[in-house]
């Protein structure tokens, strides 16, 4: 949660997308086997799982921080950039290195 407070309905709707998804992923089922939750159950679980994402995205709208998760495309602009914190990939500095032109 890094440091934000959550109000109890983003909790609830947090632990239930959890709980759907964990229900989706324990009863996975390999193609060509039944599956055993009804056709019904599952365009349930897909409405549900829609519903809870828009409302998160209400809640976090109004308490101001809007969601910055979307796709992205590799060859999309990026608004950050990363500085990496392993200096042995600049071990061969040009400036150092008397042989560089």
């Amino acid at each position: 949660m890094s440091g934000k407070e959550y109000s109890k309905e983003e909790q609830i709707l947090q632990m239930m997308r959890k709980v759907l998804t964990d229900v989706a992923k324990d009863t996975y089922t390999k193609p060509g086997l039944k599956h055993p939750l009804s056709e019904e159950t599952i365009i349930s679980i897909r409405d549900c799982l829609g519903l809870i994402s828009t409302r998160e995205k209400e809640l976090a709208e109004e308490a101001g921080r809007p969601s910055k998760k979307r796709p992205r495309y590799i060859d999309e602009p990026q608004d950050s950039v990363v500085i990496p914190l392993d200096m042995t990939g600049l071990k061969k500095n040009k400036s150092s290195d008397p042989d560089a032109k």
